[in-house]
C-alpha cells in the first residue's frame, strides 16, 4: 500500500501502558474525570477534545475500499488497513485525510473480528460541514488515501478468565457507532464460548437502549435486530424514535419505541452488582441518564461514558 506523503514510511505499532488492566480501561465519571466541555463558544476540534486520552503512537496508512449510505445523512466507510492495526470494540480513530487540515475522530462502528477476517475497519459518518465529515460525503471516493491512528479510554475487551457482567448499552443518534462495535463484539464472545464448550468468556446479557429522530436515522437497525433474535436470551434491545410521525413498518414495530428512554426501562436492565453501562451521546443526554444511573445507586466506576458533540 502507498504511504501518504505526510506519514512516515516505517510506521510500526507499539502498545503503550493501559491506564486500567482486564476487563476494561475506561473514562469514569467523577471528580476527577476530564470532561469535554461544549459550552464554550469556540468548539474545541478532535484533538483538544481528546488531548488526555490514550492513543496509540502509530500512525497507519489505509485507503478506502467501500461507501455504503447507511441513511440520507449517514455515509458508512469500509476501510483496508495496515496488517499491524489493532483496536479495541468501542474505540475511536484520528483520522487524517490529505490536502485536509483538520483531523476527524471517529468511532468504529466494527469489531476487532471483522478486521481480523478481512483486513478493514467500518466508520459510520454522519454529514456536517466540520472538514472531515464534509470531505467523507462530497469528496471521498472507493480509492482515496487516508491515515489512521487508533485511540480512545472507551472500550469493552474482556479476557477468558475476566468476572461474567451484564452490558447496558445506551446511545443517542450516531452514538451508536462504538456501542454498536461492543455489541458485535459480545456477539462474538457468544460464538466463541459456544465453540468452546464454555471455557471462553461468559458474559451475562446485553441489552440496547438506542434513540434516534425516526427509523432511517437507526442505523444498523436490522442487524441490531438480528443479533438478538439469534441470542433472545442474552441479547434484547429498546430501540426509541422522537420525531416520526409516518407509521413505522411491521417488522420493526415490536422493537420499536415512541418518545425517549425512560428511567424505568433502565432501571430495569440495572443490577447493581452485575451491570456495566457503556453511553454514548450528546452530552446533555449523556448527563441525564448517568445522573439517573447513579441515582438508582449503580457505582460511578461501572457507568463509562463517550461524548462527541
Amino acid at each position: 500500500m502507498r504511504v501518504p506523503c505526510f506519514l512516515s514510511t516505517a510506521a510500526r505499532s507499539f502498545s503503550l501502558p493501559c491506564p486500567a488492566a482486564g476487563l476494561l480501561c475506561c473514562r469514569l465519571l467523577g471528580p476527577n474525570s476530564v470532561t469535554r466541555n461544549m459550552s464554550s463558544t469556540r468548539q474545541m476540534d478532535h484533538l483538544e477534545r481528546t488531548a488526555s486520552n490514550y492513543r496509540q503512537n502509530a500512525l497507519y496508512p489505509a485507503h478506502v475500499c467501500g461507501i455504503i449510505n447507511e441513511s440520507e445523512t449517514v455515509k458508512r466507510l469500509r476501510i483496508a488497513v495496515h496488517p499491524d492495526f489493532s483496536f479495541k470494540a468501542g474505540q475511536w480513530v484520528d483520522y487524517f485525510i490529505p490536502g485536509v487540515e483538520k483531523v476527524g475522530g471517529f468511532s468504529m462502528c466494527s469489531c476487532p473480528g471483522l478486521l481480523q477476517r478481512e483486513g478493514v475497519v467500518e466508520l459510520a459518518v454522519k454529514y456536517t460541514k466540520h472538514p472531515p465529515a464534509h470531505w467523507i460525503h462530497r469528496v471521498c471516493t472507493v480509492g482515496s488515501q487516508v491515515a489512521m491512528r487508533v485511540g480512545g479510554d472507551f472500550f469493552f475487551d474482556p479476557s477468558p478468565s475476566d468476572p461474567s457482567v451484564d452490558l447496558l448499552l445506551v446511545a443517542g443518534g450516531v452514538g451508536i457507532n462504538p456501542l454498536y462495535s461492543i455489541l458485535l463484539h459480545t456477539t462474538e464472545l457468544l460464538h466463541r464460548n459456544q465453540a468452546s464448550g464454555g471455557r471462553d468468556y461468559n458474559i451475562g446479557s446485553a441489552h440496547l437502549c438506542y434513540s434516534a429522530k425516526n427509523t432511517q436515522e437507526l442505523l444498523f437497525k436490522s442487524s441490531i435486530i438480528a443479533a438478538c433474535q439469534e441470542f433472545p436470551d442474552k441479547l434484547s434491545c429498546d430501540l426509541h424514535i422522537t420525531q416520526q410521525s409516518t407509521d413505522v413498518d411491521s417488522h420493526l414495530q415490536p422493537f420499536i419505541n415512541r418518545g425517549r428512554i425512560t428511567e424505568e426501562e433502565l432501571r430495569a436492565h440495572v443490577d447493581l452488582q452485575r451491570t456495566l453501562c457503556f453511553l454514548c451521546g450528546p452530552p446533555p443526554m449523556i448527563e441525564a441518564l448517568s445522573k439517573t444511573l447513579m441515582d438508582f445507586g449503580l457505582p460511578k466506576d461501572r457507568i463509562l461514558f463517550e461524548k462527541w458533540w
